[in-house]
């Protein structure tokens, strides 16, 4: 008996030991949080309630901006959608990860593009070095996802099966959620990066009949009502989106960032007739997509983490290219040496304002003209720096001019100061070059 009940003692020891080595062990292991990535696509930086904007609703995304660190002069480098997609997964520029346009020469494999995504550091890939599970949905141009380290997605980037741009992963939002909401499922436990690029509120502009009816009016524009009624669909999807995540329990562990590609502003025939005419009835108006304009570039770029990251609005100027960096901090990961952006985790935990004296952009030609050279298809260089902001057309473009506007006080571009403020526009000349020679070491 004495003999049990020595044998017993020691075997409850042991438990008790192996109980608290489980326990010490599940306390020490990292808790990395989720991250959803949500990009919207050809959406202007107004076109929100929480924005501005007095007809479009958007009832997901205003809530998500109550509860995120709003930073309202965000924008993003370029304004076209594929280097744009490249430059928030690298954080690089457009000049430095290579992909300035959308498609390559004429002629040329498209294939042969991608030689720049696997040259990258791109963050699916070094979120995986710590364990994430990666899933890509939406717009993709980069061949297929693993070659970015997605460790799976709904694009096959097979050009021999069609697609140029997403192809398969196209459906997602506009089709319904269920591929996304089945990763997340099958992550279990294992923290999740989620790109989700809807090609929304993207042409073709065909939403719910339902949505339609809600902008149709006699003193709105046939194309606007098409428009706004994409944006409120896209928003839907967030909202989707955002009310899975709190049905899972995930919302409190996962970091939730918004940006937009580019902008859009739509064009509206200004008679019927001019209409008839058209070819293609919705198109963007000139200052918005593929121009060093705000209409192009400026986004409001937001960050969700409760507990972590305190709500509040922000008119510090940030970029697409901080988003790398942040979320890097945010898991316990460095950047790379070679990402310019900034983390503006301390800003949004206790407010305030970065050090960064102005924000820089390059545009380039829709189809590039040399892929191993930027500068070949380089078209502007654009600075914001306070309440102004100037545009610097490049040498080939002979018949356009430096452009400078207080955007402050003329938001919207109409009125071009550089022949009043001569010196302003050579300051943010000298600074631009500064940015361009050390960013293309």
């Amino acid at each position: 008996m004495n003999s049990f009940l020595k044998w017993s003692g020691y075997l409850l020891a042991i438990l008790c030991v192996s109980h608290l080595a489980e326990l010490v062990q599940a306390e020490s292991k990292p808790s990395h949080p989720n991250i959803v990535l949500i990009l919207s696509d050809d959406q202007a930086w107004n076109d929100y309630r929480f924005m501005g904007h007095d007809v479009i609703k958007t009832p997901a995304l205003d809530k998500l901006a109550s509860e995120s660190a709003v930073f309202k002069r965000g924008y993003v480098p370029v304004s076209l959608c594929r280097p744009s997609l490249m430059t928030v997964i690298t954080g690089l520029y457009p000049h430095q990860h290579k992909i300035t346009g959308n498609d390559p020469p004429k002629g040329m494999d498209r294939q042969k593009l991608l030689k720049h995504v696997k040259n990258a550091n791109c963050l699916p890939e070094l979120l995986g070095k710590i364990g994430y599970k990666s899933f890509q949905s939406g717009k993709w141009w980069e061949g297929n996802p693993s070659l970015a380290g997605f460790t799976s997605g709904m694009t096959h980037g097979d050009p021999k099966r069609g697609g140029r741009h997403g192809d398969l992963g196209l459906k997602i939002g506009r089709e319904g959620m269920k591929p996304v909401f089945e990763f997340i499922d099958d992550c279990g436990e294992d923290p999740f990066f989620l790109w989700y690029a809807p090609f929304l509120p993207h042409t073709p502009h065909n939403p719910p009949q339902r949505l339609l009816d809600k902008y149709r009016s006699s003193e709105l524009p046939i194309e606007l009502s098409y428009y706004y009624a994409m944006c409120e669909w896209f928003d839907e999807t967030c909202g989707q989106l955002m009310n899975y995540l709190d049905e899972k329990g995930l919302s409190e562990n996962t970091i939730v960032v918004y940006v937009t590609d580019n902008g859009w502003i739509q064009y509206v025939p200004e008679t019927d007739q001019e209409r008839k005419k058209m070819k293609r009835r919705f198109r963007y108006a000139p200052k918005s997509k593929r121009s060093p304009n705000d209409g192009g570039v400026r986004t409001p770029i937001m960050f969700r983490w409760p507990g972590k990251i305190k709500p509040a609005e922000y008119d510090t100027l940030v970029s697409s290219i901080d988003i790398a960096p942040t979320l890097l901090n945010a898991v316990g990961l460095k950047p790379t040496k070679e990402m310019p952006g900034i983390n503006l985790l301390e800003i949004m935990r206790q407010g305030g304002k970065t050090d960064r004296n102005a924000v820089f952009g390059d545009i380039y030609e829709h189809d590039m003209i040399d892929i191993d050279d930027p500068a070949s298809s380089l078209k502007y260089r654009w600075c914001v720096q306070g309440d102004w902001k100037a545009i610097f057309p490049s040498s080939h473009l002979k018949d356009e001019k430096v452009e400078l506007y207080n955007i402050t006080e003329d938001p919207f571009e109409q009125q071009n100061l550089v022949s009043e403020h001569p010196e302003k526009a050579r300051q943010l000349l000298k600074l631009t070059d500064q940015w361009w020679d050390a960013s293309s070491q």
